[in-house]
């Protein structure tokens, strides 16, 4: 029971709870950071009397919403990629502002000569983030870096850390071996080394020498930066879905001090890279130190799931599909290995799993996987999650169901990729049905929706995600892709609040406005259920309400 007497009541145009018994209400009483009563004035009475109150009108012009939900990103670890030199394709918020974007692989290599010449250091590497290669074409490899130096370590990160690009003093640097197989490390059809690496272990490889660089642009300052962001697009809990995989013991420390801090505006649900965490502990280890993890939580602290991969990037054109397979008759990148007995000790400990799929055969492996994991040891209410759940088919939402999964799909991109993925990888019937929303409604799936920001090339404003899912507007901005895939306003909105909080297991305490659950609040200028669905992503967010605590969102 509290020991507070002091109660405060925010008044609304309207307040949308996400409760079906009371879909709309007039004022939200908090107590104690949580939701002691919500309707009218007069109707929360009984409680209020109790208590000290202050009414607050600030909002009483505005339309309040439970706090929105960021289902999958990836602040810690893309705070440093976001601190680095900037080569992506489109404007995008940095540390020191708003970045302009370069259009082509000219435009990288013009870059990439400034910062030669303006670095007064021989041998301090230049490492750049953002590459696209579907926008911005070209190639870039060894030999094509090679031109801006061979003495100095050129290192360039595409958007999605999936893939990094280097020079020859960067294969030099990274000692990346001439003789190895590794399918990651890529090589000209004369057995030298390409320059190019590829998923985890590639990647790491390759960042080994400037780890601490991309680190350095971090830490705590990198999550308050981040969080920020979030702020502004009405986000008051993330999910970061790939914890451990760099420097876990930072990692740690850092989430730990940001959110104790009482100025920082979300709330942040880790969760481990399960084959990163099998690396470092070995695996009964591993389960151990998560649960020593969860002993660590707190109200804005969270330890949950465990991650996996079955393939490569979307955006980065490594998904594993099936047949046809590409457009140039290749088929992806396979994720982790053996995926059924590294999942296993995690599925019997009772831990919800998360796997990376993209690709309808990835989404196949996964389905298999949890079969497989079902048939092993039965569980019930497990919310195994298909992440991002791009390119699949209406008939694995169907098994996804039976199998008693759930899914967090990347529905931004509907608009920012599926025109550009027609003609590059994957062709029109993969690219134009990608993010099914309205077959897992058919099917009776619960499923978020999410940005994975920053590692793909799109925001991360749930506003945007919602307006996508229903209207399946293309970044034309008239093409309509897979109109049947469309889902309604509020499915749409209920995937970035309470069936979001539903698929990262933490219903009890956030994605509606409930007796009980933190009082989190996304404010609105305008009212999302009132106005054209195109309209949506353009509503302005005024900011947030986290325990019961405002943040206006601050300009950029």
């Amino acid at each position: 029971m509290s020991t507070n007497n002091t109660v405060t009541v925010y008044t609304a145009k309207k307040i949308h709870t996400m409760d079906p018994g009371r879909p709309t209400v007039e004022a939200i009483a908090v107590l104690d950071g949580r939701v002691l009563s919500t309707g009218t004035i007069e109707s929360m009475q009984p409680w209020l009397s109790r208590y000290d109150v202050t009414i607050d009108d600030t909002f009483k012009d505005r339309i309040i919403m439970p706090g929105f939900i960021e289902a999958h990103s990836h602040c810690w670890m893309s705070a440093g990629f976001m601190a680095l030199h900037f080569i992506g394709p489109i404007k995008w918020p940095g540390r020191f502002g708003i970045q302009e974007p370069i259009n082509d692989v000219e435009g990288i290599l013009a870059t990439l000569r400034k910062l030669d010449k303006e670095e007064t250091d021989p041998t301090k590497p230049i490492v750049a983030w953002g590459y696209d290669e579907a926008k911005q074409g070209g190639t870039l490899d060894r030999d094509i870096l090679d031109q801006i130096s061979t003495t100095r370590p050129i290192y360039l990160l595409a958007w999605a850390p999936h893939y990094i690009y280097t020079n020859s003093a960067g294969l030099k640097l990274s000692n990346v071996p001439t003789d190895s197989d590794n399918p990651h490390i890529q090589k000209y059809a004369d057995g030298r080394l390409k320059g190019i690496l590829n998923e985890a272990d590639g990647v790491q490889m390759a960042m080994a020498p400037v780890l601490d660089q991309v680190l350095a642009g971090g830490g705590i300052d990198g999550l308050n930066f981040m969080s920020s962001i979030a702020n502004r697009a009405g986000i008051t809990t993330i999910a970061d879905l790939l914890y451990g995989t760099l420097d876990e013991k930072q990692e740690l420390h850092d989430h730990v001090a940001a959110t104790n801090d009482m100025n920082f505006p979300v709330r942040m649900r880790l969760t481990p890279h399960g084959a990163s965490m099998t690396k470092l502990h070995g695996v009964e280890g591993a389960i151990e130190e998560i649960k020593r993890l969860q002993s660590l939580e707190s109200d804005k602290f969270f330890i949950r799931g465990v991650k996996f991969f079955s393939d490569g990037s979307y955006p980065l054109q490594g998904s594993l599909v099936g047949f046809p397979g590409y457009l140039d008759g290749s088929q992806g990148e396979q994720g982790d290995n053996d995926l059924v007995n590294l999942m296993l000790p995690y599925w019997q400990a009772g831990m919800q799993l998360h796997c990376h799929a993209n690709g309808d055969l990835a989404t196949d492996i996964t389905l298999n996987t949890l079969d497989a994991l079902q048939k092993a040891q039965p569980r019930f209410d497990h919310r195994f999650s298909i992440e991002h759940y791009s390119m699949t088919t209406p008939m694995q939402a169907r098994r996804l169901k039976a199998l008693g999964g759930v899914a967090s799909v990347n529905s931004y991109f509907i608009h920012h990729r599926s025109l550009l993925h027609r003609t590059h990888a994957y062709g029109p019937d993969r690219a134009e049905t990608v993010a099914r929303l309205g077959s897992l409604e058919r099917e009776g799936v619960v499923f978020a929706m999410h940005s994975d920001y920053p590692q793909v090339v799109v925001p991360m404003q749930p506003l945007s995600a919602v307006s996508g899912a229903v209207t399946r507007i293309a970044e034309d901005g008239e093409t309509v892709i897979a109109p049947h895939e469309a889902i309604g306003v509020d499915r749409a909105l209920r995937a970035v609040t309470i069936d979001a909080a539903y698929v990262l297991g933490m219903e009890d305490k956030i994605g509606s406005l409930e007796q009980g659950k933190f009082a989190d609040f996304t404010v609105l200028d305008e009212d999302p259920y009132e106005v054209d669905p195109k309209h949506i992503e353009n509503i302005n967010v005024w900011g947030t309400v986290m325990g019961g605590t405002p943040f206006k969102a601050k300009e950029v």
